[in-house]
């Protein structure tokens, strides 16, 4: 932040703002354009699209623009940037072809649809920052590879936890201590949640019941923490992640964990339900040199051997646009993939689920996410969470089991699942070699 607002406050002089487009004016992108708009010196919210005209227009209008056009080819895109004006449209592959735009952020939670948004964006050589973490933890790191080759950057968020996981995670490492734990915290965690138990509080909030859902029944934190894992390494002690009930506050948690089985992991991500500060994250590490862990002491951290670290909140659409800042203006990614998988989302019956029977979407009555370390997943052919919606069911699923591929009947044509059939064989093959030649076959 303090290299960013200076670097924004620059752009801003200068009359050079980083110009910016947002996929999704669902809830989360409303406030994202308002605080771009009215907050953001030196960014400029040049286009917004959603399936919905009425609902990309209501996200300007309710930030103050007034003078909104409405755009239906990428030429008229353009025309409409160079001239300084707002654009709206229902076709999101505009904002991915059209020049004059630096970074898109991508917001709507669809993993099929978002899938095709990253890729086109990639091709034509869009950053791209990501509030949609059913994506990433689906298909994040093939993402990553195509977006690498391109020269180009696909992150995750501040605001988000797993971006503010990561700048504490980052900050951990500078001062030289060693993560162990990345933590996120719950206030809510029921798997048998569905839009009718979650209608009211999405009412009382301007959202939708079955994304209410999915932070209720624990696929999104699943999703978020995978996200997390896939940036650091780390893996889940357990399937479904240890998640302990604890009323009290996160540094008191440093005894309740096995320091030499996080070692022998390198290190975990979980989350705690109940805790304080909530809604934030936290990092537990240690450190090696026993004069610095006495400054560690001394600075009220506790004699270890694990030392906690929290961040209160996340702010979620108030960071992202600090984000475009950090990739536009410094390359800086704040969260992606470092490698292969090393955690996913698998599908997991949240009712009794019978044969022929088609699988709804994220948050809604049949299924809910859980993790999965990545090698547990590959060995028994498990069902990523992602890929579960229009699935049709071969057999019946019991209650809380896990479904697998043999189970279902994929959908025909999608994207999503190419992708992931892809990502399973690039990161299958062992050597530097073998991934360059795949490389250079799949462009």
């Amino acid at each position: 932040m303090i290299i960013v607002d200076r670097a924004l406050q620059a752009c801003a002089e200068a009359g050079n703002p980083v110009k910016v487009g947002i996929i999704g004016a669902g809830f989360m992108g409303r406030g994202l354009a308002n605080q771009i708009v009215n907050s953001v010196p030196g960014m400029k919210l040049v286009a917004i699209s959603n399936r919905t005209l009425d609902a990309a227009k209501r996200a300007y209008l309710d930030a103050g623009i007034e003078e909104i056009r409405v755009v239906e080819t990428v030429s008229q895109l353009e025309s409409v940037i160079a001239q300084g004006q707002y654009a709206v449209t229902e076709e999101a592959m505009l904002l991915c072809q059209a020049d004059g735009i630096d970074a898109l952020v991508e917001l709507t939670g669809a993993v099929e649809f978002g899938a095709h948004v990253v890729m086109k964006a990639i091709e034509h050589r869009k950053h791209v920052i990501l509030m949609n973490a059913e994506l990433d933890g689906t298909v994040g790191p093939i993402l990553k590879v195509h977006a690498d080759r391109a020269g180009v950057i696909l992150t995750g968020c501040d605001g988000d936890q797993p971006g503010v996981e990561l700048n504490l995670y980052r900050f951990v490492k500078s001062i030289g201590l060693t993560p162990l734990l990345c933590g996120n915290i719950k206030g809510l965690q029921d798997r048998y949640r569905n839009p009718t138990t979650q209608a009211s509080f999405a009412k009382q909030w301007g959202q939708t019941p079955h994304m209410v859902t999915s932070f209720a029944d624990g696929t999104k934190i699943s999703f978020e923490q995978a996200i997390v894992a896939n940036a650091t390494g780390m893996k889940v002690a357990q399937r479904g992640m240890l998640g302990y009930n604890y009323s009290g506050h996160v540094d008191e948690m440093t005894g309740m964990y096995d320091v030499e089985q996080l070692k022998e992991l390198g290190g975990i991500v979980d989350y705690v339900v109940g805790a304080k500060p909530s809604p934030g994250v936290f990092v537990f590490a240690t450190h090696d040199d026993p004069k610095q862990c006495h400054y560690l002491n001394y600075g009220k951290l506790g004699e270890g051997p694990l030392y906690s670290f929290y961040i209160p909140y996340h702010l979620t659409i108030f960071e992202v646009p600090l984000s475009v800042a950090r990739v536009v203006l410094f390359k800086d990614v704040v969260i992606a993939p470092i490698a292969s998988p090393v955690v996913d989302v698998v599908a997991t019956a949240k009712i009794n689920l019978e044969a022929g029977e088609t699988l709804d979407g994220l948050g809604y009555y049949m299924t809910y996410g859980q993790c999965e370390n990545s090698q547990t997943t590959q060995e028994l052919n498990l069902l990523p969470m992602g890929l579960a919606e229009g699935c049709r069911l071969k057999r019946d699923i019991p209650k809380d089991q896990v479904l697998t591929y043999d189970d279902v009947e994929l959908p025909e044509g999608r994207l999503s699942d190419k992708l992931r059939a892809e990502q399973n064989n690039y990161f299958a093959l062992s050597s530097k070699e073998q991934r360059k030649q795949y490389s250079l076959l799949s462009v």
